[in-house]
């Protein structure tokens, strides 16, 4: 992937600065000395010196892939990382002038572009969950650059700082059976002075939250944005992805589930909470 962000670099720089073949050299090089000493044109070099996870852009929990109501399983899979990678943007030329005419218009030709567009993106980039932002001449990175050219056994000139950050997937989706009733019991306890293991003091509080999906009859399609509503309750729900529905807070016993559509179509169902079968879905002519 990083490869494929290299040869977007590239040709955006191709691109905005109208450089012309065999013009002037884009390269990712290591900018040691003996490099450097072998350069026959202008080049303008960007080194990779640092890749690392951007924190402040985590996202924890899990993504929805697919559900499949057939054998009633859902995939998911965890939210993507972001990360952060790090270039030291340089160029060279034989007389100073010639180098810095360069650097002007390699930073004007990247300044242009704070977010790289989908359309310049290259190879694996194409499938990027979010849009690609870079920095350029950042004053908090690459603090230090005397150091990094010092390790690099070469001598001290302009070095700009651009970062771009990326999107990487890792993982693998899970597959899971669909939750269809979830059990909450609340009580007050007291523990044994003795044994220190608590027990209820009276009879639990129980709420169930139940979801269900609502269908076309005739061909089974799902149904988004209808309402869904337990009457003896007037415990609402609403369908969204996959005509699904979900509905908290209901205690156990026998219930009317009524659903009405957009169009002004309805239904009903009687049905028991929880249900032995764990179904609560509905179906509208």
């Amino acid at each position: 992937m990083i490869d494929d962000l290299d040869e977007t670099i590239r040709q955006l720089l191709m691109d905005e600065m109208r450089i012309k073949a065999g013009e002037i050299d884009i390269a990712f090089d290591q900018p040691k000395r003996d490099w450097s000493a072998r350069l026959s044109r202008p080049t303008i070099n960007l080194f990779l010196y640092d890749v690392r996870e951007n924190v402040q852009l985590r996202e924890f929990g899990w993504d929805a892939v697919s559900e499949s109501p057939a054998d009633q399983s859902a995939s998911r899979k965890m939210k993507p990382l972001r990360i952060d990678c790090h270039y030291m943007f340089t160029t060279w030329a034989t007389e100073p002038e010639d180098e810095h005419r360069l650097l002007t218009r390699a930073m004007m030709a990247l300044f242009r572009h704070p977010e790289i567009s989908r359309s310049r993106l290259k190879g694996r980039l194409k499938e990027q969950a979010f849009d690609i932002r870079a920095r350029l001449a950042s004053h908090d990175k690459l603090a230090n650059p005397a150091e990094l050219w010092s390790a690099l056994d070469n001598e001290l000139r302009p070095s700009i700082s651009y970062m771009i950050t990326l999107t990487m997937d890792p993982w693998e989706p899970i597959d899971d059976p669909i939750v269809r009733t979830f059990q909450f019991d609340l009580a007050q306890v007291e523990a044994d002075e003795e044994t220190a293991v608590a027990t209820p003091v009276d009879k639990p509080d129980t709420r169930l939250t139940i979801a269900g999906m609502v269908r076309r009859q005739e061909d089974q399609a799902p149904i988004n944005k209808a309402r869904v509503v337990v009457k003896e309750m007037d415990a609402v729900g609403f369908t969204g992805g996959h005509g699904r529905y979900k509905i908290k807070g209901i205690m156990p016993g026998e219930y009317t589930l009524d659903v009405r559509l957009l169009t002004g179509e309805s239904a009903q169902r009687k049905i028991r909470i929880p249900a032995p079968d764990g179904n609560y879905d509905l179906e509208v002519k």
